[in-house]
C-alpha cells in the first residue's frame, strides 16, 4: 500500500537523527559526546515537578479546554503581556503540545495550497517541511555570517509575492544563536503591514540572551504591527520542560478560534498536567531560570573561544538560545587519513561521529551547507571534551 503523497516533500529531522545515532553508540558503551539536540542538561525545577504532582492529585487527568485551562491562559497573558509591555486578553491565547505544534496549527490556519511564507535561512529544520505539509510553499532568504545572520529587509521585500501570506523569523535564533537588531524587526513588521501579510515570531528562546543582545518583540511596534503579529512561546528551552510539550501562541482572536478548530480535530489539547506544570512554571519563582541562563553563557563563551582556536574554523558570536553555528567549509573537499574525499558537511559530521566521537548537527540541514550546529545546552565537561576532540580530529583532515 502507498504512503500519503504529502510525506514526500518532507525528510525525518535531522537533529533528532543526530541524537538517536549518538544514543545508539552510547547504548553500546561508546563514549560519544552529543552536542546534537537543543535540549537543557537541567532538570525541570523541583517547584515545577511539585506543581504536577498535587495537580495529578488533585485531579488533573482529564480532558480541559481545547484552547487550554482558563488559569493557564489567563496567566499566559499576563505573562507574555507583562514581557512586552502591552495588554493580552486570555482570548487572544491558544495553548499546545510544544511550540512546535503551535507552529504547525498556526500555518495549517492560515496557509491555503500555494500561498508563499518567507523564512529567513540558516533556519530552524521543521519550518519548511511544516509549510509544505500545509500545502505552501517556502521562500527561503540566505543571510550571511560576516553580517551575524541578520537577514536585509530590502531582501525580504524582494521576495515578497502577491502569493506572500506569511514572514516568519525566529530571534534568537535556532541554529545561529543571532539576535535580530531592533532596526530589522522594525522593518520587516513595516513590511508585514505594508504588504498585509503575517509576521510569526518565534519567540521560544527569547530570554535566553547574553552579553550585549537583546531581545525586541515587533508586535509592541504599534496595534496595526500587532494585528499582523502572532507571537509563538512556551515553556521548553527557558524552564527546562522540553518533555513536557506545552507552547503558547498569542494572535489575533480570529486566528485562536482557527488554530483551535485545527487542535480539536488532532491532539485535542495539551496534557492537563503538563497544563498545571505550565502554570506553576510562569507563575513561580525564576531564580532557576537565571541560575541556568548564566550557566549557559559560561558554557557558550568557553564553546566558541575554544572553535575559534582551531585552524580553519570561524565562528559567529551567538548572543542568545544555545547553540553555536561554526563555518567549517574549510575542510569539505579534504581527505580523511584513510584516503576517503569529504565531499560535503553530511560526511564531514558523519566521519565527526565515527572518528572523533562528536556528534554535531550538518549546517545543510538548516539550509546553510559547509556549517554545523553545536548545543552548549549540556554540561561545560561536554563542551570542553567534545570541542577538544574536534580540534585534534580536523587538522587530521588533508
Amino acid at each position: 500500500m502507498k504512503l500519503a503523497r504529502r510525506l514526500s516533500v518532507v525528510e525525518p529531522s535531522p537533529t533528532l537523527a543526530v541524537s538517536a545515532k549518538a544514543a545508539k553508540l552510547k547504548a553500546e558503551g561508546i563514549d560519544v559526546v552529543s552536542f546534537g539536540a537543543g535540549e537543557p542538561d537541567f532538570d525541570t525545577p523541583v517547584h515545577i515537578k511539585e506543581a504536577a504532582k498535587k495537580a495529578l492529585d488533585a485531579g488533573a487527568t482529564k480532558y480541559t479546554l481545547v484552547e487550554g485551562t482558563v488559569p493557564l491562559r489567563k496567566a499566559v497573558a499576563k505573562w507574555i503581556g507583562n514581557a512586552h509591555g502591552f495588554t493580552v486578553d486570555p482570548s487572544e491565547v491558544i495553548v499546545s503540545s510544544g511550540a512546535k505544534q503551535s507552529i504547525f496549527n498556526a500555518v495549517f490556519a492560515l496557509i491555503d495550497e500555494g500561498d508563499e511564507v518567507i523564512i529567513p535561512t540558516p533556519a530552524w529544520v521543521s519550518y519548511n517541511d511544516i509549510v509544505k505539509l500545509a500545502g505552501g510553499r517556502p521562500v527561503n532568504v540566505p543571510t550571511k555570517a560576516e553580517e551575524n545572520f541578520q537577514v536585509r529587509v530590502d531582501d525580504v521585500a524582494k521576495a515578497i509575492t502577491p502569493r506572500t501570506k506569511m514572514i516568519l523569523v525566529c530571534s534568537p535564533s535556532n541554529p545561529t544563536g543571532a539576535i535580530y537588531d531592533e532596526e530589522t524587526l522594525r522593518g520587516l513588521a513595516k513590511l508585514a503591514v505594508e504588504k498585509n501579510v503575517w509576521l510569526m515570531t518565534d519567540d521560544i528562546y527569547r530570554t535566553l540572551v547574553y552579553g550585549d543582545g537583546k531581545f525586541f518583540q515587533p508586535a509592541t511596534i504599534s496595534p496595526d504591527v500587532r494585528s499582523h503579529t502572532l507571537i509563538i512561546d512556551g515553556v521548553s528551552k527557558a524552564f527546562a520542560m522540553t518533555g513536557w510539550r506545552v507552547g503558547f501562541t498569542v494572535a489575533p482572536k480570529h486566528v485562536v478560534e482557527a488554530m483551535a478548530t485545527i487542535q480539536g480535530q488532532s491532539t485535542t489539547h495539551a496534557a492537563a498536567v503538563a497544563q498545571a506544570a505550565a502554570l506553576a512554571a510562569i507563575e513561580g519563582p525564576t531564580d532557576e531560570l537565571e541560575k541556568m541562563r548564566v550557566e549557559f553563557d559560561k558554557r557558550r563563551k568557553v564553546m566558541v573561544a575554544r572553535l575559534r582556536e582551531i585552524p580553519g574554523v570561524t565562528c559567529v558570536e551567538p548572543k542568545g538560545a544555545f547553540y553555536a553555528f561554526p563555518n567549517l567549509s574549510a575542510f569539505i573537499g579534504k581527505k580523511t587519513p584513510e584516503g576517503k574525499k569529504i565531499e560535503n558537511d553530511v560526511q564531514l559530521c558523519e566521519w565527526l561521529i565515527e572518528a572523533a566521537r562528536v556528534a554535531v548537527v550538518m549546517g545543510s540541514a538548516f539550509h546553510a551547507p559547509g556549517f554545523v550546529r553545536l548545543s552548549y545546552a549540556t554540561s561545560m565537561k561536554n563542551v570542553e571534551e567534545g570541542v577538544r576532540r574536534m580540534a585534534e580530529a580536523l587538522p587530521k583532515l588533508t
